[in-house]
C-alpha cells in the first residue's frame, strides 16, 4: 500500500512562500482558520502563535498547499493529498538544496512558463540546454530555493 506524504520546505516566511508556490503550481492554499479559532478560543494555541493571512487566521509558523483536485479536511484545511508544507525556521537557508521541485508547462513555450513565474516573485540563474535531451532554466524561488523550469 502507498504511504501518504508531504514535503516539507523550511524557510523564513512560511506564508509568502505558501501563496508563491500556490500560484507556481496552481495549487490551493490550505485555509486552517476555522482549527485555528477553535484552538485559539480554547485556549490550546497561544496568540502569538496565530497570524492573520488573508482575512482569516492562520498558524504563525505554518502554512501549506494542496492540489486543488485532492480531497482534505474542511475542519483543519490539511489536504490529503499532494501537499507541500512550509515551515518557518530561526535560521537563514544556508547552501544549495539537495532536494528540489522541477515545474513544467502542460502548454506554452518555455519563455511563457518562466514570465509566468518571475510575476510570481521567482528569478532566473542558469539557462540549460542540452540538445534533444532538453531546455530548462535553474530558478530561485523568493527566498532564494533552487528548482527547474521546463517546458
Amino acid at each position: 500500500m502507498a504511504l501518504q506524504w508531504k514535503l516539507v520546505i523550511d524557510c523564513s516566511a512560511p506564508h509568502a512562500l505558501a501563496d508563491f508556490w500556490a500560484a507556481a503550481l496552481e495549487y490551493t492554499v490550505e485555509d486552517p482558520s476555522t482549527l485555528v479559532r477553535e484552538l485559539l478560543a480554547s485556549g490550546q494555541l497561544p496568540a502569538s502563535a496565530a497570524v492573520t493571512h488573508l482575512g482569516s487566521e492562520r498558524f504563525a509558523a505554518l502554512a501549506a498547499i494542496r492540489h486543488p483536485d485532492d480531497p482534505y479536511d474542511p475542519f483543519t484545511g490539511v489536504g490529503r493529498g499532494r501537499r507541500i508544507l512550509f515551515q518557518g525556521v530561526p535560521e537563514p537557508k544556508q547552501g544549495k538544496n539537495r532536494l528540489h521541485v522541477d515545474v513544467q508547462a502542460a502548454t506554452g513555450s518555455l519563455d511563457e512558463l518562466v514570465a509566468r513565474l518571475e510575476a510570481f516573485g521567482a528569478s532566473r540563474v542558469e539557462f540549460v540546454d542540452e540538445g534533444p535531451a532538453g531546455r530548462w532554466w535553474v530558478m530561485r524561488d523568493p527566498e532564494g530555493n533552487e528548482f527547474c523550469a521546463a517546458a
